[in-house]
């Protein structure tokens, strides 16, 4: 079978539901082939507030607050020797308050929305290799691995008949399938479709190669001296960090991230037993171990590597990569989920800006390549200044999470930070290390912000939308009304 749509999404993530949702509303042809069928279980449960207006312009909003997730008011750390609670209702913030989410009833309410603004999403279909015609992505093969009666079963999503006739037509078992397309997304996550799988472009930082270990309690007391439905944040003496999320099914999220070279240890020190080494590490932190000491682990434990990559290229003739099928970055700041929702929305804008004739596509991929790059960048030092801070690690780790030169060689530090806190001619001109130069800023207090941890600096100061021609990426800015299109920013000349 062969097919033609406008816009091709590859992942119906949150970064795919986003940029379909966008597309669709607006009238453009858009398929999502998603390999799953939702719901289905996903890490990534703590939202930043610099995503609510995400939600706003997708007009989800709503879908998500009724939901009923915990309402997440700002985040706890014990952090180095120091504890200090963050509010999100601080003056200057993008939202007063944000979500502690379960990411398989959040990400299937984003999907379902993208399906009731016109998006023909298919799950259960995987997308495979992608065909170039004259230097621009122009097609994919694509198969589903599910027969029409699991396609269009009850648990499917809620589409109309007709919807729903055509997706079984299409997902008979085995059945392979050519798509043509205008412009592709690729939200295909880690698994990186074209980044790394085809056109083999993804680099791993030097930094952050770290072992996430986690599962879920039920029974925890609260965290009293955080602020209401607030993560928890809380440094180990030596070897990393633990988190603890509070969810709205009454459970307790709580995970280890540590270096790879002290989790191998531990867990040869304890014959292999992820379970002890999970149990030692809640066992040397006295705050998190007390608010579990009368709660139930409820779940088996989850392990994932928490590898920092970014691809050479974000897009390219005819295709933008976007969330994790571009970039990824260690969890400490929660800051996985924006990046998702916020690269789809750059995308979205760029595709029909292009499609609309209103700039070029050359011009579309200048801003994205330029906007979503610096906004990973920004993070990507912040966390590693963020680690800097922990004061009491032994000398491996601190250095495991410290930029190398040869990241920061790769880094267009100069431009990634125009427009926020740090001094730019501090970094243009400074002699030494860059980040040293930027964790010094960091360490001053902010706008009367309490002196603690990264002076008050919240990563909503790093994540400024390009909204206004003073932020212009590549001399174009972000209009979000009535829908999110590009335009160009006035001659400074």
């Amino acid at each position: 079978m062969h097919e033609q749509t406008e816009v091709l999404v590859v992942g119906g993530g949150p970064v795919g539901a986003t940029a379909a949702a966008l597309l669709a509303r607006q009238g453009h042809e858009v398929i999502v082939l998603e390999r799953e069928r939702f719901p289905r279980y996903h890490i990534g449960e703590s939202l930043l507030p610099s995503l609510l207006p995400v939600l706003d312009v997708l007009g989800a909003r709503e879908v998500v607050e009724r939901q009923g997730f915990v309402r997440k008011s700002g985040a706890f750390y014990g952090w180095g020797g120091q504890e200090w609670s963050l509010g999100f209702d601080e003056p200057g913030r993008p939202a007063a308050y944000s979500f502690q989410v379960i990411r398989s009833q959040f990400d299937q309410l984003l999907l379902n929305h993208a399906r009731s603004r016109g998006a023909d999403v298919r799950e259960g279909a995987r997308a495979g290799r992608v065909t170039f015609a004259a230097s621009a992505a122009s097609s994919v093969s694509a198969e589903s691995a599910e027969s029409a009666e699991s396609a269009v079963s009850a648990e499917s999503a809620e589409g109309s008949g007709a919807l729903r006739a055509a997706e079984a037509s299409w997902t008979q078992n085995g059945t392979a399938n050519s798509i043509t397309f205008h412009h592709m997304v690729d939200a295909s996550g880690r698994a990186g479709l074209l980044a790394a799988r085809q056109l083999q472009i993804r680099r791993v930082h030097d930094v952050f190669r770290n072992v996430a270990v986690w599962g879920y309690w039920r029974g925890a007391a609260p965290l009293a001296v955080a602020p209401s439905g607030a993560i928890g944040v809380f440094s180990l003496p030596d070897h990393g960090w633990l988190w603890a999320i509070p969810l709205h099914d009454g459970t307790l999220s709580v995970g280890l991230v540590t270096d790879k070279r002290s989790f191998a240890r531990s867990r040869q020190a304890r014959k292999g037993s992820l379970q002890a080494v999970y149990d030692e590490a809640i066992g040397r932190c006295p705050l998190l171990s007390g608010l579990l000491a009368q709660a139930e682990q409820t779940s088996r434990l989850r392990t994932e590597s928490d590898y920092s990559y970014v691809s050479e290229a974000f897009c390219g003739p005819g295709w933008f990569a976007a969330g994790d099928a571009a970039c990824f970055l260690d969890p400490l700041l929660s800051t996985g989920v924006h990046l998702a929702m916020y690269s789809g929305l750059l995308a979205a804008a760029s595709i029909s800006s292009v499609l609309e004739g209103e700039v070029t596509e050359r011009a579309a991929r200048a801003f994205y390549q330029t906007a979503y790059r610096h906004a990973y960048e920004r993070l990507l030092i912040l966390v590693s200044a963020f680690y800097r801070i922990h004061e009491g690690r032994d000398a491996y780790f601190r250095t495991a999470q410290k930029l190398s030169r040869h990241d920061q060689a790769r880094l267009r530090l100069h431009e990634s930070f125009l427009n926020i806190i740090t001094g730019v001619e501090d970094l243009h001109d400074s002699q030494t290390d860059v980040v040293d130069v930027f964790l010094h800023r960091l360490r001053r207090t902010a706008n009367g912000r309490p002196p603690h941890g990264l002076a008050g600096h919240g990563t909503s100061d790093l994540l400024p939308l390009p909204v206004t021609p003073d932020r212009a990426a590549a001399g174009l800015y972000l209009s979000l009304t009535p829908h999110p299109r590009l335009r160009h920013a006035p001659s400074s000349a």
